[in-house]
């Protein structure tokens, strides 16, 4: 079985927790500690749910989402944003239209999974 969600984070902490909580409801999960792993896991053929955090050095998720727009990569995956801000802001604008959720840390397990079930249904339909 392939991987359907990978979290893209350069905090190890998130990595982690978000990780475990998919994992102990029977996902499986890849991880990338920034924006350069992700887009590597995604040209190796990764194609699912990205849970993607805004604030990354080198490559922030809205530089990685317009490498992934540039490069023609954003087709069959969802990507969701997990972030400290508290929205978008304009640095994203351009790009609300290829985000599919939009999820403010801190948030609950609940909420993690409702977004990832909905992502998920949403891509397998």
């Amino acid at each position: 079985m392939n991987p359907r969600l990978m979290i893209v984070d350069d905090d190890p902490g998130v990595l982690k927790t978000v990780g475990l909580v998919l994992a102990s409801h029977g996902h499986e999960v890849m991880k990338a500690a920034n924006g350069l792993a992700c887009l590597e896991q995604i040209r190796q053929g990764f194609r699912g749910v990205i849970l993607m955090d805004i604030m990354m050095p080198r490559l922030s998720g809205w530089d990685t989402i317009r490498a992934m727009r540039d490069e023609g990569l954003l087709r069959d995956n969802l990507i969701c944003m997990l972030t400290a801000l508290p929205e978008p802001g304009p640095e994203g604008e351009d790009l609300q239209e290829v985000v599919f959720d939009y999820l403010p840390k801190p948030f609950t397990n609940r909420q993690l999974l409702d977004m990832v079930e909905n992502a998920l249904a949403c891509l397998a339909a």
